[in-house]
């Protein structure tokens, strides 16, 4: 795995930070061209910097990934300074999402459904077309295990991630004989910043350590190396699969 991005060019959206970071720098490490998009610059300046000070290649292009004129920039920017574009690792998403159903408005059910779905059609809409201009290559998509099940007071936000997985499921199937792969990440509990936030609160943290099955968080490292390893040439018959990397949650 470690030379499966090596002269690659790809593209991560919410990269600045969490899996979406991590993913870049290890990118970046094999070999890869990084494109990096995400809304805040000065976090986006830091990655760069810690890429190219270790010798890599990255580029950080301004991205809100719920307008469609900004994720269509974003690629064209990659296809245009690197000259195409073989993968791309659809990571942005999160936000505010705790809430029942009978307490949400609609302002929060467009904020969840555009944040967490809409970006990814976005993303694939522009993205596929130039994956194809450049031979072929694969797409992974950041989803979540309650885009596979259940959970209290995650309705709106299971629902996009439930989204995400069907359109990841259809649009495997309507580019697979044009040398595209597509597949989703099940991604379970992750160490990252959002996390330890939430962590915080000793009965949200022992309710949730309490059903991982490993009794601890995954590594944001574990979760990019597993997207790396779809994106790469080790992964060329995978495609329209949803895939856990959750430590066992989706066993039980």
């Amino acid at each position: 795995m470690s030379e499966g991005l090596a002269s690659k060019v790809v593209l991560v959206t919410g990269g600045t930070m969490g899996m979406g970071r991590a993913f870049a720098v290890l990118a970046a490490a094999q070999g890869a061209k990084v494109v990096i998009g995400a809304r805040d610059k000065t976090r986006g300046d830091e990655v760069v910097r810690e890429i190219t000070a270790t010798g890599g290649t990255a580029l950080f292009v301004p991205t809100d990934v719920t307008v469609e004129e900004q994720v269509a920039a974003l690629v064209g920017t990659a296809v245009e300074e690197f000259g195409r574009l073989d993968g791309a690792f659809n990571n942005a998403g999160g936000g505010n999402a705790l809430g029942r159903v009978r307490d949400a408005d609609e302002a929060f059910w467009r904020t969840t459904i555009d944040l967490n779905l809409t970006s990814v059609f976005f993303s694939m809409k522009h993205e596929i077309p130039a994956i194809a201009a450049s031979g072929g290559g694969a797409i992974v998509n950041n989803a979540s295990t309650v885009g596979v099940a259940g959970d209290p007071s995650v309705a709106i936000y299971s629902a996009a991630k439930h989204g995400v997985i069907g359109l990841t499921r259809s649009a495997a199937l309507d580019v697979a004989r044009e040398g595209i792969r597509i597949n989703a990440l099940v991604t379970g509990l992750v160490d990252t910043p959002l996390w330890r936030q939430a962590a915080q609160d000793p009965q949200v943290e022992k309710h949730m350590m309490d059903r991982q099955p490993l009794g601890r968080a995954g590594r944001e490292d574990e979760v990019a190396a597993f997207a790396a390893f779809l994106l790469g040439d080790g992964a060329t018959y995978i495609t329209g699969a949803a895939l856990p990397v959750d430590g066992g949650r989706t066993a039980a």
